[in-house]
Parts: structure tokens; C-alpha cells; sequence
């Protein structure tokens, strides 16, 4: 019995939510601004399935020259995304699942970390705040930003994780915390620079009323940072490589994108871009709801602490979270807006955030671990269980009738998997999305005509007899009549590494695609993905930080048995 009470809240969490997600359960998909949803967990699971691991290429995107698209991009939701694949689900039903449980997930989590403030009335109002914040179906429905509302999923239990360890110390805790953090850097690791100094201030408040749990507060962060080091390491350090500068550059420049004020309140919702100045294509709203209680509630708890003596009911480290809360929501909102240019001019890497809107995210977050303090102020003045169980289903219920016209998408495309993963779709569509990540020297195909095909290698003076096509191997059997040099429909990148007949030799970098010196007569020609150091030196890192994650919980087993 005791379990299901305990349990009722999320199962109401979750039973709301649904109003969410129910787009996905119509037959076909939606469009999106990142249109490539599809096809990278149906990459993913290929090259998982052809045993590579870390994931680092795409073999079909990049025009078919393949890609490091998983080297720098988020990969989290997509290993996700591609283990549903391999189970037995098409790539659409995957990706389609993926993105749904990383809705469902937020909702969860956010209720873990608001009850222990709030109690669990004002966990289910916190929850369903954040669930249903305009900004959330913005990344699902519009943006189709899957890393982003992934690691919108585990923000809440980073604090969650902090907070419990300032209370017990426990390991158990130290883990949640490492696992979440590592979560979201891998997630989005735009959203993990983002929240980092958040992170840090409510760790600096909490060590403040336990100095002895205080040192520990950085542990999680630390083995997190450690253990997602398999991807950003090499997503800094090998970034050069690639043509990612372009990402702030053009209409991602920063400073076309900031927020108008008015914008925060209320703006048209529709599925275009972010332009300069106040009129946009989307919505930047952060919820009048969540304005309206985030403010109120900031100004009664400023009340309550002035005047304590007809406040005595509410705890006074309860009320200093809301205020604390209520700093990390200006500040978030202060950055969306063009008053904040200059920090973001100083700070240079700031530019990578691409849009000062992002900033709606932890806006978000902290409005909505504001709103659920309503209810625990309400249960300290009202006494009657019943009035309380009616007041939230009522307060739910209101919010899902204003917010679910916001969770559906522009239009419906009644296809089926194939149309997003055949190799017309994979080559030349999908690949002109999203193509950042190539070399610098990589020419881009004007034409689908010009996509990569490994039959066009033929020439007079050497035959392709056999070719045989592997995410991270590529095998040729060639005839060469004459000693040539042969350009491979392959992007260049360090870790491609080129055998003939089983012996090494150069894998030169010709206007972004690899070439190779071929000596005349029969070879087999093998280019396999072979890890950098500096990948390699990341994965060790990982499992350095897996490995004392693991040891950690053994050593608190021990403890308790």
C-alpha cells in the first residue's frame, strides 16, 4: 500500500503528460526544423549493429561521403533511439519512441526534485509546469531539438542528487548525480554549459548550511564530467577538423537572436525561424502561468522572510530556495535579452549557444520549481485533504486545457519509415540539413548527381572489382593497371587509417576526401575508423569514471551489509 501512494503521483504525472505526446501515436510523422531525426537512429543502429562502439560516423549522411555526425552532435537520445532499432522497431517507430520517452522522462524527474522542497502536491504542480512549458513543446514540435528536451529530462535530477547528498552523504546519491550530469552533457552539451553555474550556486548554498557534506556536492560533478569525457573531449580537440565555425556565423549569429520582453509574455505561435528584432516565426513565450506564480510567489516569500512572526508555518530554508529560484530565473531571462550583449561579447564561447533564447530552458526550469510552492503554502493553511486533492486536479487540468495546443505539429507526412532512410533521402535530402561537421576542404555536391558512388571509381586505368560497405570498414578489391593515385568517396577525418594487402600505408587528405597511392596490379584496399589518440586517451576517461562509479556503490553495499 505504502508503494503505490508513493507511487500514485508520478503514475498521475505520467497519466497527464500523455495530453503531450499524443501526436506520436498517429500513423507517419511531423516535420521539424531538424528534419534528421530519423535517420540518425537509423545510422546509429547501423553502425551499433556493425560493431562500432563508441559510435563516431554516419556511413550514409554527408552526402554519402559519411560523416562524423556522433563525434560532436549529442549522441545520447540517438544510442537510445538506435538500441529500440535493434530490437525489432523500423527506424521511425525508434525514433519515434526515443523522443517520447525523453518528454515523459521530464516530467519524472522534475516531481523527484520539487516534492523534497514542496511536498508531493507541489512535486505534481512543479512536474506538470515543467512538462507542459510553452518552451518544451517548442523543442518537441517545432525545433524537433530531441538533444535539447533529452537534457531537459535530467536537469532536475542533478539538483535532486545535490540536495539529497547534502542531507545524507550517501554514495548512492553521488551516483544519480554523476549519471544525470553525464546525462545532460552527452544529451546537449549546451544545455550542460548552461547549467553548470546554476549548478554551482545551489551547491554553494546548500554547502552553507552543511559544511560536512559540502566537499562532496562537487564529487558528482566531477565523475559526470569524467565519464561523458568518450564525447566532449573529442568534440573540443578534433573540432578543428571540421567546419564547424560555421555554426555562428551567418543567421546563427548571437546577436540577431535575443528576445524582446514582450516576447516572454506572449507572442503568435508558429513553426518558422528566429529572425532580428521583435516579430519571429516561433514563439519565445515562457508561460503566463509560470510568469504570473514565479513572481508572486517571489514576492510572498520576500514578505515572509521580513515579517517572520506571522509566517512562522513556513520554514525559512524552504523560502530561501524559492528566492534563490526566483535569482536564477532573472538571470536566465536577463540573458535572452539584448540588454545582456556585452557579457555575451566578453565571454566569447558563449557564441556557440547560437541563440540567447536558450536561455528559456533554465527560465523554464526554475519558474516551474517555483510553481509547485503554491501548494505547500496551501497545505500549511489548509487542513483539508480533499480541498487540496480537488484544488490540484482543478490547477492541472486548467494548465493542460491552456498548454496542449501548443504539444501538436504544424502538419501531419502519412509515410513510413523508408521515406526517411532510403538512400536518395540519406545522401542528398537529410545531408543538406545538417552537413557543419565535414572538413573545412570538403566540397559539398551542387546536385544529387554528385553524391558519393563508389562505381564512378572505375576508369581506364583501374577496376573496382568488389566492394564491401561497413560503418567504420571499407573494403576494395582493385585492379590497377598502372600505379595511380585514387580519391575514395570517403570524407577525410584523422581516424579513417588505409591498408593494402594488409600493410599501411598514407590516407592523404584531396579537397576533403581521402586518397590513397595504389601500386599497379590486384590489391585489397582496406580504410578503417581506427580511433585517435586523443578519442582512445577519452574513452579511458570514461571508464576510469565508470569504474569508480562502480566501485563507489560495491564499497556502500558493503557498508549496509
Amino acid at each position: 500500500m505504502k508503494i503505490i501512494k508513493s507511487l500514485l503521483p508520478i503514475a498521475l504525472i505520467l497519466l497527464f503528460s500523455a495530453f503531450t505526446i499524443l501526436p506520436f501515436l498517429q500513423s507517419g510523422f511531423f516535420p521539424m526544423h531538424d528534419d534528421t531525426q530519423v535517420a540518425r537512429v537509423f545510422e546509429m543502429a547501423k553502425g551499433l549493429t556493425s560493431g562500432m562502439f563508441p559510435v563516431r560516423w554516419s556511413m550514409d549522411l554527408g552526402y554519402g561521403f559519411g560523416y562524423p555526425i556522433f563525434n560532436f552532435y549529442d549522441p545520447l537520445p540517438y544510442y537510445i533511439g538506435g538500441l529500440i532499432e535493434m530490437i525489432g522497431l523500423n527506424a521511425l517507430l525508434a525514433t519515434k519512441l526515443m523522443m517520447v520517452i525523453g518528454v515523459m522522462l521530464s516530467g519524472v524527474s522534475m516531481y523527484l526534485f520539487a516534492k523534497e522542497f514542496w511536498g508531493k502536491s507541489g512535486g505534481v504542480v512543479s512536474a506538470l509546469f515543467y512538462t507542459f512549458a510553452p518552451y518544451h513543446a517548442l523543442d518537441i514540435y517545432v525545433r524537433g531539438d530531441v538533444a535539447e528536451f533529452w537534457a531537459f529530462a535530467f536537469i532536475p535530477l542533478i539538483f535532486y542528487s545535490l540536495l539529497k547528498i547534502h542531507k545524507s552523504g550517501e554514495f548512492n546519491f553521488i551516483a544519480i548525480g554523476a549519471l544525470a550530469y553525464a546525462a545532460v552533457i552527452i544529451s546537449h552539451n549546451l544545455t550542460a554549459l548552461m547549467i553548470t553555474p546554476f549548478v554551482l550556486g545551489f551547491s554553494l548554498l546548500l554547502a552553507f548550511g552543511n559544511r560536512k557534506t559540502g566537499k562532496k556536492l562537487l564529487i558528482p560533478l566531477f565523475l559526470g564530467f569524467v565519464i561523458s569525457a568518450f564525447y566532449w573531449l573529442p568534440a573540443v580537440l578534433e573540432m578543428s577538423y571540421t567546419n564547424v565555425s560555421s555554426l555562428i556565423t551567418g543567421g546563427s549569429n548571437f546577436r540577431d537572436h535575443f528576445v524582446c520582453i514582450n516576447q516572454l509574455w506572449t507572442s503568435p505561435w508558429g513553426y518558422g525561424g528566429s529572425t532580428k528584432g521583435c516579430v519571429d516565426g516561433l514563439s519565445f513565450m515562457v508561460g503566463k502561468y509560470h510568469l504570473v506564480l514565479a513572481l508572486s510567489l517571489f514576492v510572498f516569500a520576500a514578505i515572509a522572510l521580513v515579517f517572520r512572526k506571522y509566517f512562522t508555518r513556513l520554514s525559512v530554508d524552504k523560502l530561501v530556495i524559492l528566492i534563490f529560484a526566483f535569482v536564477g530565473f532573472l538571470i536566465s531571462i536577463f540573458f535572452t535579452l539584448q540588454i545582456s550583449q556585452p557579457i555575451w561579447e566578453l565571454v566569447r564561447p558563449m557564441a556557440f549557444f547560437q541563440y540567447p533564447w536558450r536561455f528559456l530552458l533554465t527560465a523554464v526550469f526554475f519558474a516551474s520549481l517555483i510553481s509547485g510552492a503554491a501548494f505547500w503554502i496551501l497545505e500549511k493553511y489548509i487542513k483539508k485533504n480533499v480541498v487540496i486533492i480537488l484544488l490540484l486536479i482543478i490547477s492541472s487540468c486548467l494548465l493542460i486545457l491552456v498548454s496542449q495546443k501548443f504539444f501538436i505539429p504544424k502538419n501531419y507526412l502519412y509515410v513510413n519509415s523508408d521515406y526517411y532512410t532510403n538512400t536518395k533521402m540519406l545522401n542528398w535530402t537529410t545531408s543538406k540539413i545538417s552537413d557543419e561537421y565535414l572538413s573545412k576542404n570538403f566540397k559539398r555536391p551542387q546536385s544529387e548527381n554528385n553524391v558519393a558512388n563508389f562505381s564512378k571509381l572505375n576508369s581506364r586505368s583501374i577496376t573496382i572489382t568488389n566492394v564491401s560497405l561497413k560503418t567504420q570498414i571499407i573494403t576494395l578489391d582493385i585492379n590497377a593497371f598502372s600505379a595511380t593515385s585514387l580519391t575514395i568517396p570517403l570524407a577525410y577525418f584523422p581516424a579513417w587509417q588505409a591498408e593494402i594487402d594488409g600493410k599501411r600505408v598514407p590516407a592523404a587528405d584531396n579537397a576533403g576526401q581521402v586518397r590513397v597511392n595504389i601500386p599497379q596490379g590486384q590489391h585489397q584496399l582496406k580504410l578503417e575508423f581506427k580511433q585517435t589518440s586523443i578519442e582512445l586517451f577519452a574513452d579511458f576517461l570514461s571508464l576510469a569514471g565508470i569504474l569508480a562509479l562502480f566501485l563507489g556503490i560495491i564499497q556502500l553495499k558493503k557498508k549496509y551489509e
